[in-house]
């Protein structure tokens, strides 16, 4: 990483590890759906991994026989990578109080199944922040070819109203 990428992760945020991801999304398991942030840039984008294991619980009912990561599962990996990169640019964490709701979904397209032993990479960059309200374009892949892309929207509130 440049000095002047280094510059930007400050307070903290330059820890990647699935302890920071936990300390800042209120997600627990089985709903924690990224395991390692790779690299961001405030403002800007984000890489995150989802390990996709057999031992998943939705793979019991989708499908037995032929198992694969329900896409609306997918949606949401990418969903908590664009929440990451909300609460990095905003150095905050759950601890605040405060949690990033998705608002919306747009644009959502599916290009191929994923099974029990991919590795999801997911980025996400910022398109728009207007107003609290973050717009995000995100991606995933398996061995480099695309499985999902979609347009996705967050705003920021108080976990206890």
């Amino acid at each position: 990483m440049a000095a002047h990428d280094r510059s930007l992760l400050r307070n903290g945020m330059d820890d990647l590890s699935i302890s920071k991801i936990l300390q800042t999304l209120p997600h627990r398991y089985p709903f924690l759906l990224i395991d390692r942030i790779l690299e961001y840039r405030p403002f800007e984008f984000i890489r995150a991994l989802k390990n996709v294991s057999i031992n998943e619980p939705f793979f019991q009912g989708h499908f037995p026989g032929h198992p694969i990561m329900p896409g609306v599962l997918i949606l949401e990996s990418m969903a908590q990578a664009t929440g990451m990169l909300a609460f990095y640019s905003n150095q905050a964490c759950s601890e605040s109080g405060n949690v990033y709701y998705l608002v919306g979904i747009d644009k959502a397209r599916f290009k191929r199944p994923v099974t029990a032993g991919d590795q999801l990479l997911i980025e996400a960059h910022l398109s728009r922040q207007m107003r609290g309200i973050y717009r995000f374009e995100a991606e995933a892949r398996v061995d480099g070819q695309v499985v999902a892309t979609a347009e996705f929207m967050t705003t920021e509130r108080s976990a206890n109203p």
